[in-house]
């Protein structure tokens, strides 16, 4: 299992692949929720000291999605489509705006652990070796981190109820 204040990252050495996985004191249904969620997710997504506005979110299969984190003066734009939204899997596009022909197929897995944990497991398909390096080197680590720190915190402050009934 894996400490529950970080990520564990690694490169696929035969594909172009990032997996990421780390566990929450959560049920699958608050993580899919914080990432379906366009409030909650601009709540806790990216480093800290980074805002993020949601420009459009249709968390549906077939939807779309950007957003945009400013911090330090500087804006970065991400965009994507849904490719499947369910409970326990989500299969999106992600591109970052700054490097627009790449683009990435993301999935993210919601494991149910049981006693109120989930794991969640994320796989990013780069469309080349060079570019997931070149993401592996941008410090996403810290952002991962950070970024799975304050959800982990909003949900500790039981901020993210399994729906938004």
């Amino acid at each position: 299992m894996n400490d529950t204040t970080t990520a564990t990252i690694e490169a696929d050495p035969t594909v172009p692949i990032i997996r990421i996985t780390r566990d929450f004191a959560a049920t699958p249904a608050q993580l899919f929720r914080a990432h379906t969620d366009p409030r909650l997710f601009a709540r806790w997504v990216g480093p800290d000291g980074m805002a993020t506005t949601i420009d459009r979110w249709d968390a549906t299969t077939g939807g779309s999605w950007r957003y945009v984190a400013v911090g330090d003066g500087e804006e970065f734009g991400f965009h994507g489509c849904f490719h499947e939204v369910r409970p326990d899997r989500i299969v999106q596009t992600f591109t970052w705006e700054g490097e627009p022909d790449g683009v990435a197929l993301e999935t993210l897995l919601f494991e149910d652990l049981g006693a109120g944990r989930t794991r969640l497991r994320t796989q990013s398909l780069c469309d080349s070796f060079e570019a997931r390096d070149a993401w592996l080197s941008s410090g996403m680590e810290v952002g991962v981190d950070q970024g799975y720190a304050k959800l982990a915190a909003l949900i500790d402050a039981d901020q993210i109820s399994e729906s938004d009934a």
